[in-house]
């Protein structure tokens, strides 16, 4: 539903308009309490404010951990997906959260992938069909203090490999 809807707005609306309020209107993420406040034109760059409200407040009023996982959670494998184009497969393969202190004001999270980095990942995909990335970034108080650190696993294939690997899993069923 949500690549359709993009392939209609592209008509109307450039690809940072679409990723930040795609997002943000976006039932699923709106539940994560996490809000895209910027996204750059090659959508490289994506900033995310996880405010704190009664809608992620915990037990003891600092942010609630699952809202600050959930609010992170897709963004890079989104970001990579668009970034890539139709030739990639992207998945999210795993991820681990460290909490460091809690969250008792506003909080942000940069996604940020650098051009190099988007040519080695085409670079390797083309030598080796299929890899995983591990990308880190910080979740930052409005103050500037690390409230936690995220660390990703994606998987990105070849979408023709990819289409092959599932075929020849499936026939050894």
């Amino acid at each position: 539903m949500y690549k359709k809807l993009t392939k209609i707005l592209k008509r109307f609306f450039s690809d940072a308009q679409i990723y930040k309020y795609g997002f943000n209107w976006s039932p699923m993420y709106r539940r994560s309490t996490g809000k895209v406040i910027e996204v750059s034109d090659d959508l490289h760059y994506v900033k995310v404010k996880i405010p704190i409200s009664f809608k992620n407040r915990n037990y003891v009023g600092s942010i609630f951990g699952g809202s600050l996982f959930s609010a992170t959670d897709p963004i890079y494998m989104i970001q990579l997906l668009n970034i890539l184009g139709e030739d990639y497969v992207v998945w999210d393969k795993a991820a681990v959260i460290n909490y460091k202190r809690p969250a008792r004001e506003d909080v942000f999270a940069e996604f940020i992938f650098s051009k190099e980095e988007i040519e080695k990942i085409k670079k390797n995909v083309a030598d080796n069909n299929e890899i995983d990335i591990l990308k880190k970034l910080n979740i930052i108080s409005k103050s500037g203090a690390v409230i936690s650190e995220l660390e990703k696993t994606i998987y990105v294939a070849n979408k023709t490999f990819y289409k092959e690997k599932r075929k020849q899993k499936l026939k050894n069923k």
